[in-house]
């Protein structure tokens, strides 16, 4: 399974880290320079959970990253589940 959140379809994205050399211009300096760059990737903060799932007496496995863990106890589990069928995933 991919790093992908399976109801906000959040997934990694690329992104830089800088590296940065001098004396900052309110410490009396001549500011800072960037002297490196280097490739990162920012990554959702995804987990896997099981919800019990009533309509079908049975536990369904979802990874979700932690906005859609918030929105699944808002508007409901059936819901969600219906959702994700609907767009023909296997829940």
């Amino acid at each position: 399974m991919s790093k992908c959140c399976q109801l906000t379809k959040k997934k990694p994205v690329a992104g830089r880290t800088y590296t940065t050399r001098g004396i900052a211009k309110k410490k009396k300096g001549i500011g800072l320079k960037i002297t490196g760059k280097t490739a990162r990737r920012f990554c959702p903060n995804l987990f896997k959970k099981r919800f019990w799932y009533a309509e079908e007496n049975r536990f369904v496995t979802l990874k979700l990253s932690v906005a859609a863990f918030r929105t699944m106890n808002k508007v409901g589990v059936h819901r969600i589940v219906t959702q994700l069928r609907s767009e023909g995933q296997k829940v």
